[in-house]
Formats: structure tokens, sequence, C-alpha cells
């Protein structure tokens, strides 16, 4: 099953910052005791209930809170998968700078983090001395996302959650925090009730190019013939200095904007650069810096593959198929360049089309065999 994760800011100050900062600082030690014994341990359980039980004790001596234990666990197991799937050794990674505390255990009401009927969250937390505490932090709550808050409590879906620090500091002598609270529920339950056409009469087909300041759109008919191009600015997402929450919700409103533009063009299958298998090893750095390649430019793989990934994960909410296609020679090729000669096309508006076209070709071929 795939999860998307609903990010709600907030900002706090005194004794709830102080909870939450304990809480996470504690959570962050008891992820590197954990890492540091399974490092230690010759052969790991192959089941989460072998890891639980094997590293529950020592982990609840850190954090005494069986929920977040199962979130230290969690976690750890999850760089290990990651290392085992890349082919990178386990002992070669380290946490990255991070704050966060998190529930892992998919349930409703998730305990730990429990959403309450007026958005409000009651959060328990950890002081250094081990004392449990109940708190209240009260989010922003986006426009879009209180339909869907709305339907997690009256439906009851399970979910998880997750407290994520990205500032702290001091003013007048008070603690300050500010940070996320993360909900992350089925996508299944996501394009439910969030949805925005659930119909879509196109017969065109649509290309799109993605860059990182920009993504270009080539929509095309059945016979691979060119009906509009149109590109799609981002510029400031890709600026050095921009804040991450900054620039996803810019791109996020500019793929809505593609989308909506797409769909009312009457495309009705999407054709997307198919993402370069990226081993994103989250919250932690390898050493050394190993790339695949001194010159591959890896942020901006990253960064493309992203996009790619959020454009993914919305166009079924215009009731558009999406479809990967093999994005050699979209760029650099003899054919590349006469389609921008002949229709005086610019680069990216060109890789787009031809996108399309490659596209097209694919799911044609497809269409044959299962006809």
């Amino acid at each position: 099953m795939s999860y998307i994760t609903l990010t709600l800011p907030f900002n706090v100050g005194g004794s709830v910052a102080g909870d939450l900062f304990s809480t996470a600082w504690l959570f962050k030690t008891a992820t590197h005791r954990m890492l540091s014994l399974a490092k230690q341990t010759p052969i790991l359980p192959a089941t989460d209930i072998g890891w639980k039980n094997t590293f529950r004790k020592a982990i609840y001596e850190v954090i005494p809170n069986r929920r977040y234990v199962d979130g230290v666990i969690t976690l750890v197991r999850g760089i290990y998968e990651s290392c085992r799937q890349l082919g990178v050794g386990f002992k070669e990674v380290e946490l990255g700078d991070w704050l966060m505390f998190q529930q892992a255990e998919k349930e409703y009401p998730v305990r730990n983090i429990t959403l309450k009927d007026d958005y409000s969250f009651y959060i328990t937390t950890i002081g250094y001395n081990g004392e449990k505490d109940r708190i209240v932090v009260k989010p922003t709550i986006p426009k879009n996302y209180k339909v869907l808050l709305d339907k997690i409590l009256e439906e009851r879906q399970k979910h998880t959650a997750r407290i994520v620090i990205k500032d702290y500091g001091v003013r007048k002598n008070r603690l300050w925090v500010h940070g996320e609270i993360q909900l992350t529920i089925p996508i299944d339950f996501y394009y439910k009730h969030m949805t925005r056409y659930r119909r879509n009469y196109g017969k065109l087909y649509g290309g799109v190019d993605v860059n990182v300041d920009r993504a270009n759109l080539a929509v095309v008919d059945r016979y691979g013939r060119l009906r509009h191009v149109k590109t799609f600015w981002f510029e400031e997402a890709s600026r050095k200095g921009c804040r991450s929450r900054r620039a996803r919700s810019i791109i996020g409103m500019t793929v809505h904007d593609m989308l909506k533009y797409a769909y009312h063009h009457g495309v009705k299958t999407l054709f997307l650069e198919n993402p370069d298998v990226l081993g994103k090893l989250k919250l932690l750095w390898i050493r050394n810096g190993k790339r695949l390649h001194r010159n591959y430019n890896w942020r901006v793989s990253v960064f493309r593959s992203r996009i790619i990934e959020m454009i993914t994960m919305k166009t079924p909410l215009y009731a558009i198929r999406v479809e990967y296609v093999d994005p050699r020679r979209t760029t650099h090729s003899e054919e590349h360049d006469k389609i921008m000669k002949r229709y005086g096309l610019d680069r990216h508006s060109t890789s787009a089309y031809l996108i399309a076209l490659r596209g097209i070709e694919r799911y044609s071929s497809i269409q044959k065999v299962t006809a």
C-alpha cells in the first residue's frame, strides 16, 4: 500500500517548546543507541517482531514509552533495509542532523500524537528525567486539508504521526520551536476525498519535461500532432535560500496549475520521464559521500525526481492517467534538433513533445498487446 504525508506547521514557546525539545532529543539519543546496537549485532532479525523483541528493552531505558521505542526501532530498521537495497555497508552510515520523534504504529486514534475535533493535537512528551506529560499543539491547517482531517476523524482512518523540529532558539529568555506535525495516511484515502475531477472525457496526450526551475507541457493528439505547449515556472523554489516548505508550496501550486491546464485542454494521459532509481537514505548520511559517478549531478537529479513524484501523486486528482517513458535521447539527439527548428520551440518544450511522442508509441504498443 502507498502512503502520503500531510505536513502541518506550528510554532510554540515556553514549557510546551521545552517538552517537545526534550522528547525529540531523547528520541534521537535512543536512535543513536539503537543504531549502535544494531551495528554490533552479528545477525539481525528478519521480522518486525524479531527487531522489537531484540531491542525494545535497551531502547526503553532511554525513552520510556513503548510507542516511541517502536518508532525508533522502525526508523533504524528502515535504514538497514535501505542499505541492503542500495548495497551500502550498514556499519558505514551515521545519523544526520535532525530532531524528531514519531509513533510508527498505525492506529486510530494515534495514542501519542492524537488529532482532536478542533484540529489540535494532544502529544505525549517525555522529560529529561523520564517524566511523562501531555501537551496541546494547534498547528496551522491549510484550507484544503481541513476536509481531509474531518474525514480522518469521521471515518476513524488509521494513520501514523510524527513531530519534526525544523528550527528552535531562545527569545527573551524563552525557548521557541518551529516544527511540523506530519500525518501519514493511505494514498487511496487521500484520492477518495481530495479528487477535484472524477471524470475526464479528454482524448489527448501530454508530455512533461521537468527541470529545476520549470515544467514544460506539450499536448498532442493520437497522431502525434502538436496542439499546445506551455511552460510553468517555479524559479523561486530553486533559488538558494528558499526554505524547503516554501519551495514545496510553490512547486505544489505550479503542479496544480499545470494539471488544471492539461485537464481543461483535453489531456487524458500524461507521460513523464521515468525517474532514476535514487536511493534516498533519509535522516542519515553516508561516510565519504559515495556517488555513482564523480560528474553525476546528484542534487539536480533528486530535485527533479521529487517534482516528478509530486506530479505523479497529484495527477489522479484530475482524473488523468500517468505513464512513464524512457527519457534517453529526448534532450540531445538529431530528432530533438529537427523538431526545435520545425516548430520553433525551445529545447525544454521540444523535450516535452518528444516525451509525449515516446509515450504514444509505448502506449499504442501496450494497447495492441492487451487488445
